[in-house]
C-alpha cells in the first residue's frame, strides 16, 4: 500500500462512521403524560420499559435526550412515526 492509499483509507472509514452515527432526539413537550411517552417509545423505538422510562425522565429534566442512534433512513421513519403521536423529535 502506497503512502497516499493509507492517508486517504482513514477519511474515507471516517465517513462512513460519521454517515451511520446519526441520533434521534426526543424533546420535551410539557403536553403529554409520561405513561404516553414511555409507551411512545417502546412501540416505535423498541425499547424496552424501563429504558423508555429513562428517556422520558431524561427528556423532562433536560429537555431533550437522545433516543436511538443509527441510520438515517431508519430515524426518519422512528421520527415520523414519533411526530404522529404529536411528540417532538429531531435528528441530529
Amino acid at each position: 500500500m502506497t503512502s497516499e492509499q493509507t492517508k486517504k483509507r482513514p477519511a474515507d472509514d471516517f465517513k462512513e462512521k460519521v454517515s451511520e452515527e446519526n441520533i434521534l432526539i426526543l424533546h420535551n413537550d410539557d403536553e403529554h403524560s409520561f405513561d404516553y411517552v414511555i409507551n411512545a417509545l417502546v412501540d416505535i423505538c423498541k425499547h424496552e420499559y424501563e429504558q423508555a422510562t429513562q428517556c422520558t425522565i431524561i427528556t423532562h429534566y433536560k429537555g431533550k435526550c437522545d433516543v436511538k442512534k443509527g441510520k438515517f433512513n431508519v430515524l426518519k421513519i422512528m421520527k415520523d412515526a414519533l411526530i404522529e403521536r404529536e411528540l417532538n423529535a429531531t435528528i441530529d
